[in-house]
This record gives structure tokens, sequence and C-alpha cells, in this order.
């Protein structure tokens, strides 16, 4: 297997350490995510009810085997100057045939307007598409969290329509959902 066809245990950018989740990493990661419940609950299931510090070390434990199976990639953003915890993100619904990938983000709320969270989403789709090949990398955000679709699109993300009444929103309401992709290869 060529790293073309690897997903990647760890890579940086200007101001960020971005790599997988570890068995290990789970008291970061439920610490952050405890932290941020406020700004995460109204857009992200998996808050709903507040996970435990068991919870999320499985959730660790269970990406990293994602990881070395090749089939998903969650990862934590990390301050090069210090360590913290900023946030996560990740590559998902890995389709290695069609080299389109998925991604994902939350942030913790005490790092927001730093732009750290856009350039981690940034260097990891960038990296997608130059060193995985991918053809399409793509996200999906409600379209009622604005801070959200700014980041997608403040990381290069272009609009490509939103879908009405596509789900339920947190409150069990029909929302309308933003999609947003970056591709390498233009249809004609």
């Amino acid at each position: 297997m060529s790293t073309r066809d690897q997903l990647p245990e760890r890579l940086e950018s200007e101001r960020l350490v971005i790599r997988v989740a570890k068995p290990g990493d789970g008291g970061l990661f439920n610490e952050a995510v405890i932290e941020s419940l406020d700004t995460l609950k109204p857009w992200l299931g998996w808050v709903t009810p507040a996970p435990t510090l068991e919870q999320s070390e499985f959730g660790c434990r269970r990406a990293y085997a994602k990881f070395l199976l090749n089939e998903d990639l969650m990862v934590f953003f990390f301050l090069k100057s210090d360590g913290m915890l900023v946030g996560g993100s990740g590559l998902h619904d890995v389709d290695w045939a069609l080299r389109r990938f998925e991604i994902g983000y939350w942030g913790r709320a005490r790092f927001g307007g730093r732009g750290l969270m856009t350039e981690g989403v940034r260097a990891l789709a960038d990296y997608a598409l130059r060193d995985l090949s991918a053809n399409r990398v793509f996200l999906s955000t409600d379209a009622e969290n604005v801070a959200s679709w700014r980041l997608a699109e403040r990381a290069g993300f272009m609009l490509e329509g939103t879908l009405r009444n596509e789900r339920f929103n947190r409150s069990g309401k029909l929302r309308d959902t933003k999609m947003y992709s970056k591709t390498t290869v233009t249809v004609s």
C-alpha cells in the first residue's frame, strides 16, 4: 500500500499538530468536550448526554482501531506552542475507490475566534486532496449553524447547495443542510 492509500497519523500546520486520536486520549477529549458543551450541544448529537470519561476513552480507542484498518481518521488539533487540545476533525466515510472523504469538525469553546479550527480543517482537507489524491472532500452543516458554514467557507470549501428539510435538528424539527466541497477534478 502506498502512502497515497494510507490515512496519515500526524500532520502539521503553522500553529497546530494534527494527529490521530489514540488510546489514552480520552481524558483530554472528555475535558475539551465537557468544557464546550454549551456551544456543541445545539449541533452535535454525540455530546448529549454529556459523554463520560470512559465513553470518551472508548471513542478514542475505537477511532484508533478504525485508523489502523485505514477506514476512518479521527484527529485532534493541538497547539504547537503548549500542546493544548483546541478541537477535533477527521476524514470519515472514506471511499478509496472514488477517493472521497467527508470532513467533520468541532472546536473547544475557549479557542474560538482565533482561526485555529479553520487552519486545521484547511490543512486536513488540503492533505486529502494533495497527498491522498482525493477527488472530493465534502462536509455538511446545519444552515442555522453560521459559525460552522463560515468556517467551511474560510477553509476554502465551495457551497454546492442547500438541501431543504433534509434531516431533523437537535430539537426534532426539520432543518436545511448546507453542502460544501473541495474538489480536484471538474466534470464537464
